[in-house]
């Protein structure tokens, strides 16, 4: 039976602090940057993502979903999620994402996320790879464990 695997969006596929700090140098009054139309959408991927990802996608070992937690500021960050894991994943895989503001809800093996709190993920029943720490400071780290 293969393991489930959750994977976190923000910070850990998609740049979003790089995304937010470039909008707010084109326009410093800016509140919510995140709020604005075709901000999720045009986020880069983290360096290393896309492959990885790929290559634990592919695997025979695996079960892999998208948990990310929505943004209140932004209706449409449920959307434009949606669409940047197609632009970068493929159509079927959209059917992959779980957005949920209580990530403790989810049963699996793993949840690979850069916050150990917050969203729910202090009450993850399964092991929290916690991406940007020590041990997991990447997607090099995380693919070799």
């Amino acid at each position: 039976m293969k393991k489930i695997v959750y994977v976190d969006m923000d910070e850990v596929l998609v740049n979003f602090n790089k995304g937010y700090l470039d909008a707010i140098e084109i326009n410093p009054t800016m509140k919510y940057p995140q709020a604005e139309y075709g901000f999720w959408v045009n986020l880069e991927p983290v360096e290393g993502a896309i492959s990885a990802m790929k290559d634990v996608i592919s695997s025979e070992k695996y079960d892999v979903y998208i948990l990310t937690a929505p943004s209140i500021h932004n209706p449409l960050c449920y959307a434009e999620k949606r669409v940047w894991i197609e632009k970068y994943f493929g159509l079927d895989f959209v059917n992959k994402l779980i957005i949920s503001p209580n990530k403790g809800l989810s049963k699996g093996e793993y949840l690979i996320d850069d916050n150990i709190n917050g969203k729910g993920q202090e009450n993850f029943e399964g092991e929290l790879i916690h991406f940007t720490s020590k041990k997991f400071p990447d997607w090099v780290s995380v693919r070799n464990y």
